[in-house]
């Protein structure tokens, strides 16, 4: 939708997108505006706002507000080992191949949220006896969900998918919560990072962006494969989320290597 289309329709959700992008970089044009538009009226209406413009105002003032907004854009719902039967493939087929031949891998989780997804590769790299030789850089746009994934405690409901005994070794009880094990934190590099604005680095041996490209409209999701595939060496991988299948790799020099996992052409 263009933004004369968006001011036709409402002119005060327009110039709220177009502050926000002056004064944050983040492009809310990029998401899908009918799924942002009403999550975002429906935090303008909690706290009391009456229009999209004073509800700007007020966040550029308070940052708690500001936060809010960063969370409820972001949708920071995740949790560890999602969809555990594709963290199996991963394990038993993807790591092999990208370990054929290499001592050391480059990873990227792209969209980290909370944690729970680099924390889960973090896992599987260490039960894999290779946790030591790799680096894992994780990402996100909103400041709360890194400083959460950081702080690395859990509620009982994000481990619902994690083996038992995988859980046992590596999440210890704190109060309601459970925190992760020291050695999983020290192995992760949390780093605030926009997608769609900041370049990226290079020679990643596997990218892990998962259940965010859905948020995105297709222009969005057309420019990210771009640059995923960019930063991807020959013969790494990008693993993408269930409903996120992408549907002419070819066209991003990626083929798909098994369902979910897109791997980079030599």
């Amino acid at each position: 939708m263009t933004d004369l289309e968006l001011g036709q329709t409402d002119p005060d959700y327009t110039a709220f997108i177009r502050k926000i992008k002056d004064s944050t970089g983040i492009d809310l044009a990029q998401y899908k505006e009918a799924q942002m538009k009403r999550r975002l009226t429906t935090l303008r209406n909690k706290n009391g706002f009456p229009s999209f413009v004073s509800f700007y105002d007020a966040m550029m003032k308070e940052k708690p507000l500001f936060y809010e907004f960063l969370d409820r854009m972001t949708i920071n719902v995740s949790e560890f080992w999602r969809n555990p039967n594709r963290w199996e493939v991963l394990r038993d087929t993807i790591l092999p191949q990208l370990l054929a031949g290499k001592q050391k891998l480059k990873l990227w989780s792209a969209a980290c949220s909370t944690g729970e997804e680099p924390y889960s590769l973090a896992m599987v790299l260490d039960g894999k006896g290779i946790l030591g030789n790799c680096s894992i850089t994780a990402s996100d746009i909103d400041d709360g969900a890194l400083a959460k994934a950081k702080e690395g405690r859990y509620l009982e409901r994000s481990l619902k998918d994690v083996p038992e005994q995988v859980a046992s070794k590596y999440f210890k009880p704190d109060g309601a919560m459970f925190r992760v094990d020291d050695r999983l934190k020290q192995a992760v590099k949390f780093q605030k990072q926009n997608l769609l604005l900041d370049s990226f680095e290079d020679n990643y041996d596997l990218i892990i962006c998962r259940n965010v490209m859905i948020y995105f409209t297709e222009e969005a999701k057309h420019k990210l494969y771009q640059k995923f595939a960019a930063s991807l060496r020959p013969g790494g991988v990008l693993f993408v989320g269930s409903t996120e299948q992408i549907f002419s790799p070819n066209q991003y020099g990626l083929e798909s290597t098994e369902t979910f996992f897109y791997r980079k052409k030599a």
